[in-house]
């Protein structure tokens, strides 16, 4: 994740010097640990945070406690990543659901966060588990904000209430009401933000909190604000007692210790991070998770969920019983590329995979996205008949393909050893018992 890039290079660089040894010793453990502080703070972690995390890491790591017969390094970085779970919240707090529906969700935070984007993504993510939502515009000042969260609902085929520009109170209480009245089951309402913290952005929240007593208070951070992020959790979680954080931009060249650092400062569980700008760039955060992929060992639960939400459980079993007979082709191919495109930046994809993301770093491995794209213009150029039987590709089909394209031959030629290398691979699977990603 790019957020951690920076940090997972270091620690992983602070940790080799471990490796290969037999027994530590406390000096050893000593200096990694120095290392391991510089690489927090560099990482923009606030002091406090980062002092009591060196102190609790180092006591664990102490000779006395480190186990016998077993390997010191190993053990060392098991500590830091369980207290990285710590810090971050031990575990994945899940949305809070009222006993008697509407589930209210209030959204809250500066303007420029990405808040009124991330209503959008937060509605489709809760339809896709049944929730029948309600999106409430009470952004009366921001220009065109009203717009924004209809056009982002459109987007995400959820209803927006909206009474243009009167009282946000009145906003708020009417959508439950409607809500309520309309039978569905949620309700995220969208509050104004400011270019800073305010007397009267707190006053009006705690207005309309007042008023609907929302289940969530949920509150928009931008992770590239570093440690100011913290002072704003703080500010808005004294106010408000928010229920959650959200980090918005973890996609971006930020340094990371805000989410290292929100939960020690202001006791409020991360509950989800924005990855990207799409709709479906939103992901829940998992603690344990997001430990493992600071320490570079990637997240194969993560993974798995991204490739189950990007293909539905017919599209699956359709493509089992295609490799079970034979029968898959280029078009289903074509088909497996464009899911590709579902599951978001597909570098990052690649970095969940355990033992990959520091090779991939080393190498300056990246995904070409465009070549992805360059792939299926090649298939696209081939007749129905020359996808469904590839074996039909001699010479000159290949050269009339490549230059409808745009394409050169070689290319063509490689995509059609990439399929079949991908062809048998999945036929070698499927000959098993199970298929991955829980295909049968």
């Amino acid at each position: 994740m790019a957020v951690f890039s920076g940090l997972t290079e270091k620690l992983n660089h602070a940790f080799s010097k471990l490796k290969n040894k037999g027994a530590l010793t406390d000096l050893e453990v000593k200096e990694a640990m120095r290392a391991v502080r510089v690489a927090l703070l560099e990482a923009d972690v606030n002091f406090t945070v980062v002092k009591d995390f060196i102190k609790t890491v180092s006591e664990k790591a102490s000779g006395e406690h480190i186990l016998k017969g077993l390997k010191s390094s190993d053990q060392v970085i098991k500590i830091v990543n369980d207290e990285l779970v710590e810090l971050m919240g031990s575990s994945h707090t899940k949305l809070m659901v009222a006993d008697k529906p509407p589930t209210v969700i209030l959204m809250c935070g500066l303007q420029g966060a990405g808040k009124t984007t991330m209503c959008g993504k937060l509605a489709l993510h809760l339809k896709k588990s049944g929730k029948k939502v309600l999106l409430a515009a009470g952004d009366i000042y921001r220009p065109a904000a009203i717009k924004q969260l209809q056009t982002v609902g459109g987007n995400a085929q959820t209803e927006v209430f909206t009474l243009g520009q009167i009282d946000p109170v009145q906003i708020a209480k009417e959508a439950v009401k409607y809500a309520i009245t309309n039978g569905l089951d949620t309700v995220i309402i969208d509050t104004a933000g400011r270019l800073h913290i305010d007397e009267t952005l707190m006053t009006e929240i705690i207005n309309v909190k007042a008023a609907v007593n929302p289940t969530e208070i949920l509150l928009v951070v931008d992770s590239m604000l570093g440690q100011d992020s913290v002072t704003v959790a703080k500010t808005f979680n004294d106010a408000l007692d928010i229920t959650g954080v959200i980090l918005t931009k973890t996609d971006g060249d930020t340094r990371g210790g805000c989410a290292l650092s929100i939960k020690a400062v202001c006791g409020k569980p991360i509950k989800f991070l924005g990855t990207g700008e799409k709709l479906q760039d939103i992901e829940v955060f998992h603690p344990d998770r997001m430990a493992s992929r600071i320490l570079g060992m990637g997240d194969v639960l993560s993974l798995v969920e991204k490739v189950q939400n990007a293909v539905t459980d017919e599209e699956a079993a359709k493509l089992a019983k295609k490799f079970k007979t034979n029968a898959f082709d280029l078009n289903d191919y074509l088909e497996q590329l464009k899911s590709m495109k579902k599951m978001g930046n597909l570098s990052e994809m690649m970095s969940m995979i355990p033992g990959l993301s520091q090779k991939m770093k080393g190498q300056d491995m990246q995904v070409d996205e465009k070549q992805i794209e360059k792939t299926k213009a090649i298939i696209l150029s081939m007749t129905p008949k020359e996808r469904a039987n590839p074996q039909l590709l001699n010479g000159s089909r290949r050269k009339r393909i490549a230059n409808g394209s745009g394409a050169e031959v070689y290319e063509v030629n490689r995509l059609l050893n990439q399929f079949e290398q991908a062809k048998n691979m999945m036929k070698m699977f499927s000959s098993g018992k199970r298929l991955p990603f829980g295909l049968k």
